[in-house]
Formats: structure tokens, sequence, C-alpha cells
């Protein structure tokens, strides 16, 4: 009779069921047998060819297809079930110098990006690849051994796949510490606005033409060239960011309420975040006025030239 036996440290169920969801799939092709033997206080579960037949070329192509199928159940399981752990093991190891409040949200950025919770291509391409490592290293370790240890063979057996969590943890590390940056960005720039008194009551902010934008007073008067004028006056043509200069500017004024237009035409998300951020209770979104459909229709109009 050939089989795998597997032998595990914990509740075999979840396992079995992984490896019974994957052979179904399979169960007209091969007969087959899952079941779960303890002796001495250790759990095993033994995958086998239900054929009595002696070992032939039709039973060794059906050892081959349960090698693939359990190799498949097993990659799913050691994914759902060691990966978080051993991205936290990575974490406490290499980067103990963080407390124990920043481990955690390095883990939990960690986990988004395995997870690829913003759908990024990229990362879905290395969730193929790590799934791919798993079982060619369980194909290759089953070629020479029917008897496998799941806690050792993740333990010393996938480097490759761990080396690849490392990659995730640093990548998870570097967004931590910008994200922390920007915090500590966003907190300065608020005390810069606190501690000065407001110089305008309101500054109403309008899209323009590329990335530039148009800042009216109380009275819809335009202020624009007012507010940014010193800015410009200090820096090259080709250096301007009309995204830089638009927050030096609402900063400077520390108006008592922005008002932002015509909103949808932002092309950067992240500074609408970034003025609602420094400026807290201050911004209102204009859901549509005159000021925002002359946005649009002359957005509309520039596309048509």
């Amino acid at each position: 009779m050939q089989y795998l036996c597997i032998g595990v440290d914990e509740s075999a169920d979840d396992i079995i069921q992984h490896i019974n969801n994957e052979l179904k799939k399979v169960k007209n092709k091969i007969e087959y047998t899952v079941k779960e033997v303890n002796s001495d206080n250790s759990t095993s579960i033994i995958c086998s060819i239900a054929e009595d037949k002696p070992a032939n070329e039709k039973s060794a192509h059906s050892y081959n297809i349960l090698m693939l199928h359990v190799a498949n159940a097993l990659a799913d399981f050691i994914i759902g079930h060691y990966e978080e752990k051993l991205i936290s093991r990575i974490i406490n190891t290499n980067y103990c110098y963080f407390n124990s409040v920043e481990r955690k949200e390095i883990l939990s950025i960690a986990i988004r990006i395995i997870k690829n919770e913003d759908k990024n291509f990229l990362n879905s391409l290395f969730q193929i690849r790590r799934r791919n490592i798993i079982i060619r290293k369980l194909l290759e370790y089953f070629e020479s051994s029917n008897s496998l240890i799941l806690d050792g063979f993740v333990n010393f057996r996938l480097k490759d796949y761990i080396k690849d969590l490392e990659e995730i943890v640093e990548k998870a590390v570097d967004e931590f510490l910008m994200e922390r940056e920007y915090r500590e960005f966003i907190r300065l720039l608020k005390y810069f606005v606190e501690i000065q008194d407001p110089k305008v009551e309101v500054i109403h902010v309008v899209v323009g033409f590329e990335s530039k934008y148009i800042l009216l007073d109380e009275n819809r008067k335009e202020i624009t060239k007012d507010c940014i004028q010193e800015f410009i006056d200090e820096i090259s043509e080709g250096e301007i960011n009309y995204d830089d200069l638009l927050v030096s500017s609402l900063i400077t004024m520390a108006p008592r309420k922005i008002v932002l237009h015509s909103s949808g035409l932002f092309r950067n998300k992240e500074l609408l975040e970034t003025i609602k951020n420094v400026f807290p209770g201050r911004v209102i979104i204009c859901n549509g006025c005159e000021s925002c459909m002359a946005a649009v229709t002359k957005g509309e109009d520039k596309k048509q030239v």
C-alpha cells in the first residue's frame, strides 16, 4: 500500500478537511483513504491509495496524483495557519527594538500585504509564488520520504518561503516608518496652525488646470496670487509643486474654515486627507455650487481642446 504520513502537533481536523476538499477534485481518478491515527501522544494523518494490487504503473500514477493534491492541501493549510505566526516570529526576532505596540502595527501591515487587501497585481503574483514554493518543497520531500512532521517541515525546509516573508516584513517596517513620519509631520503642521491667529475667516479652494489651485476669500474674490507669491518667489518655475504650495498657503493663512470645491477633481487624494488632518474640524467639502460647476465645466472644455 502506498501512503503519505503527516505528523501534526495540533488537532488534525482542519488539515484533514483541507486534504479531503482537495482530493474530492480527483475522486473519479483515484481511490484513496484519509484517516487520523493517534498513538503515544502523537497524531498522524495517513493518506493512502486504496488499491490492493501490487505496485504497477497505474498505482504509481495514482500515488503521484495523491502527492500533488496532498501537497496543494498542505500548502493552503500552511498559508492559513502558519503564516501569521511566522511573520510574528520574524518581527519579534529581527525587530525587537520596536516596542510591543509598534510590533503589532507592523504585523498588521504585513498581514495586509500578504492578504493583498489593496488588490495589488504584484502582490497577487507574490501570493502565487509563495504557494508554489511550498508545493514544490513538499513534492521534493515526498520524492524521498513518505513521512513528514509538519512543524519540522515548516521550520527547517521552507527557507525560501520564510525569506519571502522576511522581505514582506521589511516592506511592512518601511511602510510603518513612513506612516510614523507622516503622523509626526501632520502633528507639527497642526501645531503651527494652532499657535497662530487666523489671517482670514474663510478660504475657498477650487481645483484649477494642471494640478493648480484657485484660492478665494469669503466674498469669492480670488486671492491666489496674494497667498502663494511669496513661496513662488523662493523657488524656480521647474520646481513648483502646487500641492505643497496649497498646503503652505493654507497653513500661513490659518483660516477658521476651508471650503473645498470640486474635490472629485483633486488628482492627489492624499492631499485631501492631509488638509483634513492638519485642519481638523475646519474643512468643509462642497457638494456642488457655482464654483464647483465652473471648475468642472472648465475641465471638460480643457479636455476638448
